[in-house]
């Protein structure tokens, strides 16, 4: 233990005595760590945002959506689930407690000469529930609403931004698609999503998008389901996969044109997505990390160098091949643990710098597992890159060192 301690006093002694060669010798490792760090922050934080906002839909939910591979879909085929189709799982589907019609509507949005690009979902109250779009001023569609197909619309504050609605906008009208709506309510705050900006979005009765659709187009819909208590959910997730299947008119061993998902699912396979994500791109910014080890060894080689003399002394005053190795390991993974720790603090600092400028990330934030692997990498590539200099000064000849220079 005196040994050790010891060892370390002299390395701190000699990283003290070369402040600018220990700065430049750490500047690599700091750099790597940092970047490492920083790339790692910001997935979490996205990764943590992401699951806050999924965690709404609780594990009793299930969303039905058409879905074809993108092979298909550049061959020009086309998949729908339908109103048709909700009523028929609303019908024949038992164990369901609500369902709930999401349909997306591509509307100009206009208002005394200025437009702008908005995504205008036509839903049903459930979504408030489901989705947290609970306004902050006014109120949310109603089920009065959708079966009057009233011109009524819940507004996000970036399109209130883009519109210049500035105060209280409940009362106020846009124009979508030439037709007025009466604003009746202000989404609170939501934030970024995937990258999409979710207070760039109107929400209107669900009766109404279909009016405004009229008997053109057959539309697509995703619907959300809610289950009775006590439902079976994988029984109600096939049941209506089946019945999906008989309405698509799908033959056997044809895949299916519509996705039934969960909840969980869905924060499943993005979590698995977002993991592989966060350590594909930690370890190729890691590798910065080696290129700080090169460079802690070729600075602890001219140390050693400039050190001979001093080698030579602590052998002659007994110290021997083991102490001296210690010492210089010591020096070296001093050397990299403390440009890791810079690295760690600058990393952080770094990703809320970017969350500032960007904030679709959504958070940032650095788990106990990141912070202790970028220390932990970072000591052991000092100690790596630091053996053949500690084991060069090692095996230095007394004598020799001593008539150095």
């Amino acid at each position: 233990m005196y040994l050790l301690t010891e060892s370390l006093r002299s390395a701190l002694t000699a990283i003290r005595a070369n402040k600018l060669r220990s700065v430049l010798t750490t500047l690599g490792i700091v750099l790597g760590v940092a970047a490492v760090v920083t790339v790692v922050a910001l997935l979490q934080g996205f990764t943590q945002a992401i699951n806050t906002q999924f965690a709404g839909l609780g594990s009793d939910t299930l969303i039905v959506q058409s879905y074809l591979p993108l092979q298909e879909q550049m061959e020009g085929k086309v998949a729908k689930v339908t109103p048709s189709d909700m009523r028929a799982i609303a019908a024949q589907i038992p164990g369901i407690a609500s369902i709930s019609p999401i349909l997306p509507l591509n509307l100009t949005v206009t208002r005394h000469g200025q437009s702008t690009s908005a995504s205008v979902l036509a839903g049903t109250a459930v979504l408030a529930e489901s989705f947290g779009f609970w306004p902050s001023r006014g109120r949310f569609i109603t089920r009065d609403d959708t079966l009057r197909h009233r011109h009524v619309a819940v507004i996000g504050r970036t399109v209130l931004e883009h519109l210049h609605l500035h105060g209280d906008p409940v009362g106020q009208f846009i124009q979508l698609d030439g037709s007025w709506f009466r604003i009746v309510g202000e989404q609170h705050k939501l934030g970024t999503m995937l990258g999409q900006d979710r207070d760039n979005q109107i929400i209107i009765p669900y009766g109404t998008g279909l009016a405004l659709l009229g008997n053109s187009a057959v539309p697509n819909i995703a619907i959300e389901i809610k289950l009775a208590k006590g439902a079976d959910l994988d029984a109600v997730k096939g049941r209506i996969e089946t019945l999906l299947r008989r309405l698509h008119h799908l033959k056997p061993g044809q895949a299916d044109n519509f996705k039934v998902g969960t909840a969980a699912q869905l924060l499943a396979s993005f979590n698995a997505i977002f993991t592989n994500i966060t350590l594909i791109a930690g370890a190729i910014v890691g590798i910065s990390l080696l290129v700080g080890g090169i460079g802690i060894m070729n600075i602890m080689l001219v140390s050693v160098t400039e050190r001979t003399r001093e080698i030579g002394i602590l052998k002659s005053l007994g110290a021997t091949r083991g102490d001296i190795l210690l010492q210089f390991l010591i020096e070296a993974a001093t050397l990299s643990l403390l440009g890791g720790l810079i690295g760690l603090i600058l990393g952080y600092g770094v990703g809320l710098l970017v969350l500032h400028f960007v904030p679709a990330f959504g958070g940032a934030s650095v788990p106990i597992w990141a912070a202790f692997l970028a220390i932990g990498f970072s000591a052991a590539v000092g100690v790596v890159f630091g053996i053949a200099p500690a084991a060069r000064a090692a095996s230095l000849d007394p004598i020799v060192a001593l008539s150095y220079g």
